[in-house]
């Protein structure tokens, strides 16, 4: 959407993400990322870290479920999302008003780690259960269909 605040958040989890599911049955994961700037210090020859961000993030649906299933504490992550603000009221009464970050895409920074990403079966929120829609002649592990040759076309 336009006029959203985006920003990319390199950082660290500070605990596993937490997958829960609405009363509807979209599951949302919950997790915090600790980003920090680390500098050099010329005069001490020694790198320093700044200050941490903690910033609290959620990721919806299938994007939930994933982050579940493949993020640990201690995973370095890139994300980019949206900010929101949302504010609340205590049970002593005060109005307390947090900023957190809604996820739009995220994955292990490949800088100090591997990875090996694997598809995930789509769950049917295009209306194809299980798998890639029928027409999608490259989702398919039996080969290429009839009358093609092992070449792609293009």
């Amino acid at each position: 959407m336009s006029g959203e605040t985006t920003i990319t958040i390199i950082g660290n989890l500070t605990g596993d993400p937490e997958l829960r599911f609405t009363q509807t049955g979209a599951g949302v994961a919950g997790f915090t990322i600790a980003s920090s700037a680390r500098t050099y210090n010329k005069s001490i020859e020694k790198w320093e870290d700044g200050e941490v961000l903690f910033m609290r993030c959620s990721a919806w649906r299938d994007l939930g479920e994933h982050v579940a299933e493949s993020l640990t504490r201690g995973t370095r992550v890139i994300a980019t999302g949206r900010l929101r603000q949302r504010t609340y009221e205590t049970s002593d009464g005060d109005r307390r008003t947090v900023t957190e970050m809604t996820v739009d895409e995220i994955g292990p920074s490949l800088r100090f780690a591997t990875a090996k990403p694997q598809k995930a079966a789509r769950t049917g929120s295009n209306g194809h259960a299980g798998g890639a829609p029928a027409d999608d002649p490259w989702a398919s592990s039996f080969g290429a269909p009839a009358g093609t040759g092992d070449e792609p076309p293009f």
